[in-house]
């Protein structure tokens, strides 16, 4: 059995391996590096998310909301996503539309990421959208560019991948629909795309970039750097500066996030 403590001013780890086996590389001081280094990084991280709390604003969110579902719900423009992320969705299309090429947007919300993904003058744009209501917002906002090939995929993406083609860049833009993608998708993953990842590298180009929101606030985990790397070549990070009102409806309290942008390799 390995024990190992850490103390210091404002907490205690405690850790005990009951399994001889767990961790068990062939030299026993190569065992007790991959331990320590394990300890360190959860007391650094902690120390760090100490200092980053204090900077959390208090927020309104409500949990009761992803108890009923939402695939269908009337939404007003702060609903479906608050002014504050609108330098993220800037950074966001800057970086899926690097290529320019053809582009997926896996929602399409108010239609803001739409436009400044339009701004990058891609080749074509296909947007997959659930909500009816959302969807008639859409054709009013498909009005503003005639000469654009844009098209619109109507449904939940789940059930549209087989008309997906293939692309350059995917912007992935979404909202949890029930209580069942709460648990499955936030409860149980490292980022709510998670479940995306896969999906995303097989219908990118080799080369093409896809990105979403992360979650993050100033660095990405061990773990999410591990899903991603599970798909794509290479991911590169921004940090996004943010201004929140201290009443945030979203489920997001930090003054920043981190941009992901993954790469596919081939």
């Amino acid at each position: 059995m390995l024990r190992r403590l850490k103390r210091l001013r404002d907490f205690e780890l405690s850790l005990q391996i009951s399994n001889d086996q767990f961790i068990r590389p062939p030299r026993e001081e190569q065992r007790n590096w991959l331990v320590n280094r394990a300890i360190g990084e959860f007391v650094e991280d902690l120390t760090e998310l100490d200092k980053l709390a204090k900077r959390f604003v208090s927020g309104e969110t409500n949990n009761a909301d992803f108890l009923v579902d939402r695939t269908q719900s009337i939404l007003s423009d702060q609903d479906i996503m608050e002014d504050w992320q609108l330098p993220l969705m800037r950074a966001m299309a800057d970086v899926v539309t690097e290529k320019a090429g053809d582009i997926l947007e896996i929602g399409f919300g108010r239609g803001v990421s739409a436009d400044y993904i339009q701004q990058g003058e891609v080749v074509s744009h296909t947007i997959v959208e659930c909500n009816d209501s959302i969807v008639e917002s859409f054709h009013e906002w498909r009005t503003n560019y005639p000469d654009s090939t844009i098209r619109l995929l109507h449904g939940k993406w789940q059930d549209l991948t087989d008309q997906f083609a293939m692309y350059d860049g995917i912007f992935f833009h979404t909202y949890v629909l029930d209580e069942t993608e709460q648990i499955d998708y936030i409860g149980q993953s490292v980022t709510f795309s998670e479940h995306f990842f896969s999906v995303a590298a097989l219908y990118l180009r080799k080369g093409g970039v896809f990105t979403y929101i992360s979650s993050e606030i100033d660095s990405l985990s061990r773990g999410h750097q591990r899903a991603l790397l599970k798909h794509f070549e290479s991911i590169s990070l921004q940090k996004i500066s943010l201004t929140l009102p201290n009443k945030v409806k979203d489920s997001w309290w930090a003054d920043s996030m981190m941009l992901v942008k993954a790469v596919k390799g081939g």
